[in-house]
């Protein structure tokens, strides 16, 4: 085999041993990065307890737009990633620019901002009294925003069928699905996305989807009046929007489900029958939790599509490209 063959081939070699994301990856390089990261996350959820759930978000709507790249982070004009529909209502890029700012101060050009998002989630759930867990880092940052690319985000009038193709294009199951869709434990939701369900709900006809518990629709209609303020909040986990709990399969099991992707869940065999499995008579022996069941989950997540070794860059900012 040529000298040069061979040099390439161990060059290839060494970048496919760096595409793995491991924990403790800036052990060396920056040991403060989780510890800087942490608090940021605290400080901004003291003062805004909604920011756990915001940060959370933030997280799955980057994985699901061209890998978990930060992406959705960047500024680029009017086709930025960031203003597509699919990405309304998502906040928290200032508590990620924050701590990249500190992080840039202590260890410049070393913490990819995609790495920040990943681990500002895990601490966000840590602050709703969720678990914590172990995030693997060496993600690098990518170089496109495109609004279009966010075109096939998961969307609350999806049917199950089509939530199923959107998360098994990622790799992701249907157990994947409940339990990714059970971060709707913490957090509130507009008006906006409960029209349609509340007043003018499609196959029923109109009306009010069927699926909602008569002893929850009136609450819901009262919150979100037909006509009403389409801005107003209301909770996605009746009764628990800020603890990280299985509360929120509970609800929807009893027809208390906020959002109409979330009652979907209920309606088909497969991904009711992971809800169920986590409320039988048995399930208190089994180590097998939904917390851990949930760890697992988000931790596979994100892994799509990550930039690693020399792909992408670690950017100065999380706003713009290098």
């Amino acid at each position: 085999m040529a000298p040069f063959v061979l040099a390439f081939l161990f060059l290839f070699l060494m970048g496919s041993s760096k595409g793995q994301l491991q924990v403790g990856f800036y052990s060396n390089t920056c040991p403060q990065v989780e510890s800087t990261v942490h608090a940021v996350v605290r400080d901004a959820v003291v003062s805004d307890p909604n920011i756990a759930a915001v940060l959370l978000r933030l997280h799955f709507h980057d994985c699901f737009v061209e890998g978990c790249d930060g992406s959705i982070l960047i500024d680029n004009g009017p086709k930025s990633e960031k203003l597509a529909v699919g990405h309304q209502g998502v906040r928290g890029f200032d508590v990620i620019e924050k701590a990249k700012a500190q992080l840039e101060a202590s260890c410049p050009g070393v913490v990819s901002c995609a790495d920040i998002v990943a681990l500002a989630a895990r601490d966000a759930i840590i602050m709703a009294n969720g678990p914590g867990y172990q995030v693997p880092t060496g993600r690098r940052d990518g170089l496109v925003s495109d609004l279009s690319l966010a075109r096939d985000m998961p969307d609350v009038s999806d049917s199950i069928q089509l939530l199923k193709a959107k998360f098994l294009n990622k790799g992701l199951t249907e157990k994947d699905l409940v339990l990714l869709s059970a971060a709707h434990t913490i957090g509130t939701t507009a008006c906006f996305f409960m029209t349609k369900r509340l007043y003018n709900f499609f196959p029923a006809g109109g009306g009010s989807d069927p699926a909602i518990s008569p002893n929850f629709l009136p609450e819901l209609k009262a919150k979100c009046p037909q006509n009403g303020d389409v801005n107003t909040r209301l909770a996605m986990d009746e009764g628990s929007e800020q603890k990280f709990d299985i509360h929120i399969l509970k609800n929807i099991r009893e027809g208390f489900a906020v959002l109409e992707s979330d009652a979907r869940l209920n309606d088909d065999m497969g991904t009711k029958g992971v809800i169920d499995s986590y409320f039988g008579p048995l399930n208190q022996f089994f180590e097998n939790s939904f917390e851990a069941d949930f760890i697992e989950s988000i931790v596979k997540m994100g892994q799509i599509g990550v930039k690693t070794g020399f792909l992408g860059e670690i950017r100065r900012v999380c706003s713009s490209a290098n």
